[in-house]
């Protein structure tokens, strides 16, 4: 069984999504226009740009989107756009293929057959969307095709700790969906310290108590100048997380920041990166393409020895392929993203059918119910 344990499903960013309207979800889209290290450029001649003017000046607000630069959905070119100055400019975020910036089940299931992929687990960030309902129906739609994490009002937690479990416990209990996604950098805009404890700790009780597993996206700490230091001070949040709660399974999605720990075209990484996993229950995605696929072409053979150093200090029982369909489409097609892992040597037999499907299958609970879960 192959499944992609990191795929997308969204409508397009102007339309509400689980935001209050679909303005409010165009405001999460430009803050995360303004935050991507993808590059932006002029559209009447591809000069290069600066999205960093996406966000307001403003220090005491460094996050809020700037007024007046009508930031939209381009759907003439299948992009978004902006006007600054009186030009237009853009940002390739989206794959040029989604024609209105959505990308609804059926082409995921449309991507997945021509791939050979069987099942594919839901991801969800306040830029795509955090509509249960909708989640719920891609599930229904596919049974046994389509799997989907629940989101979390991060945000919110301190302020409305109740709303937000409520909605929680409803989108695991009451809509069907499968495992929990926890994204820090949007508690961390609350203020109020670290997220494994203090005000967070009755989210996390009611939590922890629907047994279905955590996924949490990791960036750095604030507070650190070297990205590097920021993320391992993220995983000492994490273990204390892990010895809080050590009957929930959890994952740690996208990998790592590897950006920050390149040196040319060689990844170091810490031996400190690694600790968590000594903890069984805790996972990690291999997904190199996405992140790295500007910098490095398939088959990526420059990622191998990361790939080896998982291999060893996490193991492929824990190990879960992941490509966050369909943005990877920016770099490569999903047979590629498939093929780079089958083929570069480092995985074999037990390990390579544990990555490619397996240990996702074991954290969805799959295999408990044969092959349609």
């Amino acid at each position: 069984m192959i499944v992609d344990s990191h795929v997308y499903c969204f409508v397009s960013p102007d339309e509400p999504a689980g935001h209050p309207s679909g303005a409010a979800h165009l405001r999460e889209v430009e803050v995360f226009h303004a935050l991507h290290h993808q590059p932006a450029w002029r559209t009447r001649d591809r000069a290069p740009s600066d999205a960093s003017r996406l966000l307001d000046p403003t220090p005491e607000e460094p996050l809020r989107p700037a007024r007046d630069i009508d930031f939209r959905v381009d759907r003439t070119h299948h992009r978004s756009t902006w006007t600054l100055d009186g030009e237009d400019h853009t940002k390739q975020i989206y794959p040029p293929n989604l024609h209105d910036l959505s990308f609804e089940p059926g082409s995921c299931i449309g991507e997945m057959d021509y791939a050979g992929v069987d099942v594919a687990l839901m991801h969800v960030d306040r830029a795509l969307g955090m509509d249960v309902a909708y989640l719920s129906d891609c599930v229904r739609r596919y049974p046994g095709r389509l799997y989907s994490m629940a989101p979390v009002d991060e945000a919110a937690i301190v302020g409305d700790a109740d709303r937000v479990i409520r909605d929680l416990d409803a989108a695991i209990r009451i809509d069907g969906l499968h495992v929990i996604k926890f994204i820090p950098e949007y508690a961390y805009r609350t203020g109020a310290g670290t997220w494994d404890d203090g005000p967070f700790r009755p989210f996390w009780e009611a939590a922890t108590s629907l047994g279905v597993p955590v996924a949490f996206t990791l960036g750095a700490q604030p507070g650190y100048d070297d990205e590097r230091d920021g993320f391992l001070a993220e995983l000492e949040v994490l273990e204390r997380w892990m010895e809080r709660y050590p009957d929930t399974t959890a994952s740690l999605t996208h990998g790592f920041p590897y950006r920050a720990f390149l040196d040319g075209d060689r990844l170091v990484l810490p031996d400190r990166i690694w600790e968590p996993w000594q903890n069984p229950q805790l996972h990690l995605e291999v997904s190199f393409p996405v992140r790295l696929g500007d910098l490095f072409d398939y088959p990526y053979r420059e990622v191998w020895p990361a790939l080896e150093a998982m291999l060893r200090n996490v193991g492929a029982r824990n190990l879960m392929w992941g490509t966050d369909m369909p943005f990877q489409n920016r770099f490569c097609t999903y047979r590629q993203s498939r093929r780079w892992l089958e083929t570069c040597g480092v995985l074999t037999g037990a390990d390579l059918a544990d990555v490619m499907g397996d240990t996702a299958a074991r954290l969805l609970g799959i295999e408990r119910h044969g092959e349609e879960g």
